[in-house]
């Protein structure tokens, strides 16, 4: 309960909430840890579901968050035990209530109003009931193979033998989807570097920039650098890449990364400001633009951000997506290509954005473009457009 009230009450992010809840309670055994975390990312993935099934008794005090939490156990086909906190919990009603299906969409999809306002003025109406029904699914866990150190089959081989299910992900060449949550970070083969987890849909960018062996490529959006490894195992850890960052510890986290996964091609390098893009000037064979966004295209994933994105966040990202697009651009040498990514299903974040860049710079056009949509492959919702500068 507490949890639920951290994150939906107190609107603090749910990994972080689960992560400071497990350190604190560190008798939890592995299954209880996996059921609670199953229960505290249901509840949030349906809460507004939630919240117009239990009624007017529904608070965040203790009573008001057992009810939900009792209500959705009920809906899962839990047989309640006899404790006081389910008492007024009727199998009956419950039934009747779960037939209803002619509820508004920001409560039987559970959005919030303003995101559901947002998302119609970005896309059909079509298509986004079909992209919030799939991202209210859970996401699975699919790893990407490190080619640099084995190749998929093996890998899949070696996870089976020692009694993981898991199987091969067509049209993912790297790929391997997990069929059970399990905590795959103890596991020694990812402490020897053999694989990340990385969803299917972000393992589609990478290969999109269309790198090679002995290339300068900048990634100038890294993160903690799930796309860079990627990248330096397509150019099997030859030539050399800049992974950038506004945020330090980010770029200290893909150096252990790198270690790890035994990639030693990667420089990290802090943007301190327009001076850090300036010294790369007409440098980059490739550049990766993996833009900040909304993150509507990963609520699977991120299924608190359902009731957070607004358009005030939507009006921040979409000044500092063309900021980095002007900017970062200037890093590309002559005949060089970059794409420009973002994990949003906006158009005014994927393509309206490439679109108003392109129509500023003739310099550029457009090659390529993809949306991997939740609704049509099972995974996280990304955008991906190939640009080319022209040689002058």
């Amino acid at each position: 309960m507490r949890i639920l009230d951290a994150v939906m009450g107190k609107k603090e992010q749910a990994d972080k909430a689960l992560e400071r809840y497990f350190k604190a309670n560190k008798k939890a055994g592995s299954d209880d840890r996996a059921f609670i975390a199953e229960m505290v990312y249901d509840a949030i993935r349906h809460w507004n579901y939630l919240v117009w099934f239990t009624g007017d008794r529904f608070s965040f005090k203790r009573d008001g968050l057992w009810l939900l939490v009792g209500n959705l156990l009920a809906l899962k086909g839990y047989q309640l035990p006899e404790w006081q906190e389910f008492a007024a919990i009727s199998p009956a009603r419950v039934a009747e209530r779960a037939g209803r299906r002619n509820l508004p969409r920001h409560i039987l999809q559970s959005v919030s109003e303003e995101l559901d306002a947002l998302a119609l003025e970005q896309m059909p109406e079509e298509r986004w009931n079909a992209e919030i029904a799939a991202m209210n699914l859970p996401a699975p866990i699919v790893l990407r193979t490190n080619t640099i150190l084995t190749h998929k089959q093996a890998l899949l081989k070696a996870l089976l033998t020692e009694g993981l299910e898991a199987s091969d992900l067509e049209n993912y060449p790297e790929a391997i989807v997990l069929h059970k949550r399990t905590n795959i970070f103890r596991h020694p083969l990812f402490s020897e570097g053999a694989f990340e987890v990385q969803d299917a849909g972000s393992q589609k960018i990478a290969p999109f920039l269309k790198v090679e062996p002995g290339m300068r490529v900048i990634d100038a959006c890294a993160g903690a650098g799930g796309k860079t490894l990627h990248l330096a195992a397509l150019m099997q850890n030859k030539g050399r890449i800049i992974a950038m960052d506004v945020e330090d510890y980010k770029l200290v986290e893909l150096k252990n990364r790198a270690q790890r996964n035994r990639i030693d091609i990667i420089e990290t390098r802090l943007i301190e400001g327009s001076k850090t893009i300036k010294r790369l000037e007409n440098s980059a064979d490739r550049l990766l633009l993996d833009v900040p966004c909304t993150g509507s295209g990963v609520l699977k994933r991120n299924p608190d951000a359902k009731y957070k994105i607004d358009r005030k966040l939507f009006n921040r990202v979409r000044k500092i997506q063309d900021e980095i697009l002007e900017e970062y651009a200037t890093m590309l040498k002559p005949g060089g290509m970059m794409v420009y990514a973002t994990c949003s299903l906006f158009a005014d974040e994927n393509e309206n954005c490439v679109n108003a860049f392109l129509a500023k710079h003739g310099e550029f056009e457009l090659i390529d473009s993809y949306m991997h949509y939740p609704s049509e492959t099972g995974f996280d919702g990304f955008y991906m457009a190939l640009l080319q500068k022209l040689n002058s």
